[in-house]
């Protein structure tokens, strides 16, 4: 590359960096306990997953109906909103508020055991993983929030690719893992930086990159609503949504369901009137049957009232790709070996962002030029600090 090229890359991945790694050291800082929070949850004895006894509440139990009405009487005046299973244990959940539509601050998530009827109580909330889980979220902003973070997961994906591109030429003249040791501070701390990022680069960028998605869940749900949710629900258009009142068996939609689906476990159920539903339909959401594509989603849609099948068709591309970076995102595909992993690997990328941040505030223009010309020309051991 020109000696100009490589200036304009330097640029790129220097404030790229700069911009995005007081963000990035935060997420960090605030994924790792995020990592283990199925750990965390059980020392606390807030994993009910690990302490029912039964068969899984995703593959039966007690009838639906009866669960629903049972967490209902828990609060009354209150409507469902979500039902959520377990493929672990006979947990079931149920999410209610004051209205279909209602926020997420007015919603109260309630634990059952499927296997007895018993309620369990509403989950506890604004404990430290809450607020844990919202400041690696949104930063307490809401969608803007999400949108912001979104926008530092893309600077950080372009700045590991423009470090790629500045690594290759640097390294011309040295063996890969070389650090210069008897060298000044400042180049043992490049090399550390360098040879750090290179080797969690990948890690980094499947990180990087799912955060981002994440961070556009909200716009990605939106559009599958007024995409191919509309299209599938489109001879309802113009009718009044279906009041709770009205709203017929869920054990028969289920029934409905899982003859289109067969074979396939449901997770979730989204009552009319949600994000994830229409004014008259519950979508009962199915996963997949292999650990690669458990995350992978297909709705069925069924008429609420009548507990008839309107429509069942897999997401859109770009929403089974969020699917799937939610659980990659944290580790949580392997178990607790492969969220180890996760935890060093984000230890690595803390170590490479401060001394990113210990490279940028020991600069000068005259360190600039120098480590601009160190790449264009290979990094060379003799040359001076």
């Amino acid at each position: 590359m020109k000696r100009s090229t490589i200036k304009g890359w330097f640029l790129v991945h220097k404030w790229t960096s700069l911009i995005a790694t007081a963000f990035l050291l935060m997420l960090c800082v605030t994924g790792l306990p995020l990592i283990f929070h199925d750990e965390i949850d059980a020392v606390f004895g807030e994993d009910h997953d690990a302490t029912l006894p039964g068969t899984p509440s995703a593959d039966g139990g007690l009838p639906l109906d009866q669960m629903l009405q049972t967490a209902l009487d828990q609060r009354p005046g209150e409507v469902p909103l979500f039902m959520a299973f377990s493929q672990d244990s006979p947990l079931l959940t149920v999410t209610t508020g004051p209205a279909p539509d209602a926020p997420g601050d007015e919603m109260t998530l309630l634990f059952l055991d499927r296997a007895t009827g018993e309620a369990l109580g509403p989950a506890p909330g604004g404990g430290f993983m809450d607020f844990v889980l919202q400041l690696h979220t949104d930063m307490f902003l809401g969608l803007p929030g999400m949108l912001f973070l979104g926008v530092m997961g893309a600077m950080f994906v372009i700045a590991l690719v423009s470090g790629v591109v500045l690594y290759a030429p640097f390294m011309r003249r040295l063996k890969f893992g070389t650090l210069r040791t008897r060298r000044s501070a400042r180049v043992r701390r490049l090399d550390q930086h360098n040879l750090i990022g290179i080797v969690a680069l990948g890690w980094m960028l499947v990180v990087g990159a799912t955060g981002m998605i994440n961070a556009f869940a909200d716009p990605l749900v939106d559009s599958w609503q007024n995409g191919e949710l509309a299209e599938m629900t489109a001879r309802y258009a113009g009718e009044r949504p279906l009041p709770p009142q009205e709203y017929g068996s869920l054990d028969t939609a289920m029934a409905s369901a899982q003859a289109a689906l067969p074979g396939r476990s449901p997770q979730f159920i989204g009552f009319p009137g949600g994000d994830w539903s229409t004014g008259h339909h519950y979508a009962i959401f199915f996963q997949g049957d292999r650990p690669l594509t458990q995350n992978l989603l297909t709705p069925a849609l069924v008429d609420a009232r009548s507990g008839e099948l309107t429509d069942a068709r897999a997401m859109p591309a770009l929403n089974q790709a969020l699917m799937i970076s939610k659980p990659l995102h944290f580790g949580d595909y392997g178990g607790l070996p492969l969220k180890i992993v996760w935890a060093v690997m984000t230890l690595l990328t803390i170590w490479v962002l401060w001394t990113g941040i210990l490279l940028w505030l020991r600069r000068s223009p005259a360190h600039m030029e120098r480590r601009i010309d160190e790449i264009a020309h290979g990094a060379m051991a003799g040359q001076p600090a």
